[in-house]
């Protein structure tokens, strides 16, 4: 296959344009064909991925994994405790010993304020390309694996259509920023009108914001901000209700829960279904949490898209990795 990307790190789908991304996702959809069909596409055999995983991932890991094994390579699941950076190896080091025993890094380091900067610090010394599984900052392969799950649902287009990207109660611990921010960013570029919703405390990171509007400035979309759930799934052909912490404003995790705890009544439910478009899907990265972020009856229900957005996890790692390795 011709690899134009062959090399190019993926940290940011602001890094990429749009024709590289839809490439990406044309690569995508030709694997999943030959997946179901049952087709040999083993275009990266003996070819090695070092995936490195700060926390613990079931879609990701997996995603990366399999899909690896299906395009005739093999993946090491790597954690610091398995490295020296646990005892004090730099990233840069770390990078220097990888890229040159391989064929690809691929990282997931949430920790705000350190893993995107990890990340970067890899790239920067590494020969190969360094895939971003998910930091403080971005999540770009679930982005890319949403995008492509929109269009599978809708494919008489995006244009004119709204995806509401919505904050939720999840009291159990503080989620990363990372799934909204690369989720507004991605969609602003591609034909859907964003609106994001959240309480007054769970702001995102104001440059985020600006690229997103600067995007939707662009694409000839919208991107607008509001303080109310309803309004937000007022009439949207996509509803994506996550729940994020409060790091940009209170970056103390116990602080963080207790601002949780004030909003128990956003959630998706049935009643906010029926305030989205008729054909609304629903959305979320998982895992979710049952009974806070969204009733049972709307994430198993007829609207509901996680399984197939899941899936698509795999179909788009392996064309990245395929890609660019």
């Amino acid at each position: 296959m011709s690899k134009p990307l062959q090399g190019r790190h993926f940290i940011d789908t602001q890094e990429w344009t749009r024709d590289e991304l839809e490439l990406v996702l044309e690569t995508s959809s030709d694997l999943k064909r030959k997946f179901y069909r049952d087709e040999p596409h083993a275009l990266l055999r003996d070819r090695t991925l070092f995936m490195l995983f700060w926390e613990q991932s079931t879609r990701t890991r997996n995603s990366f994994e399999a899909g690896m094994t299906q395009l005739g390579g093999h993946a090491h699941d790597l954690s610091p405790e398995k490295l020296q950076v646990s005892h004090g190896e730099t990233a840069q080091d770390t990078a220097r010993v990888l890229s040159r025993m391989g064929h690809g890094i691929a990282i997931r380091n949430c920790d705000w304020g350190k893993g995107n900067a990890f990340i970067r610090s890899v790239a920067a010394l590494s020969r190969v390309p360094v895939l971003n599984m998910q930091c403080d900052i971005f999540h770009p392969c679930q982005a890319v694996a949403d995008l492509m799950t929109i269009r599978e649902k809708f494919p008489d287009g995006l244009r004119g259509r709204k995806i509401a990207v919505s904050w939720t109660y999840a009291p159990s611990y503080v989620r990363p920023i990372s799934v909204p921010q690369s989720t507004i960013l991605m969609m602003s570029r591609f034909g859907l009108d964003v609106t994001l919703a959240h309480p007054k405390e769970f702001k995102l990171m104001p440059e985020i914001l600006a690229q997103a509007q600067a995007n939707a400035a662009a694409n000839g979309t919208k991107f607008e901000m509001v303080d109310d759930m309803d309004a937000a799934f007022e009439g949207a052909h996509i509803v994506y209700p996550k729940s994020w912490g409060c790091l940009v404003t209170e970056p103390d995790r116990q602080a963080a829960v207790q601002h949780i705890s004030r909003y128990p009544d956003w959630i998706a439910n049935e009643k906010r279904m029926a305030m989205a478009a008729k054909d609304a899907i629903y959305m979320h990265p998982l895992p979710a949490s049952r009974g806070q972020e969204v009733t049972d009856a709307v994430i198993d229900g007829p609207q509901s898209v996680v399984w197939d957005e899941a899936e698509n996890r795999l179909h788009t790692a392996k064309a990245l990795m395929a890609l660019t390795m």
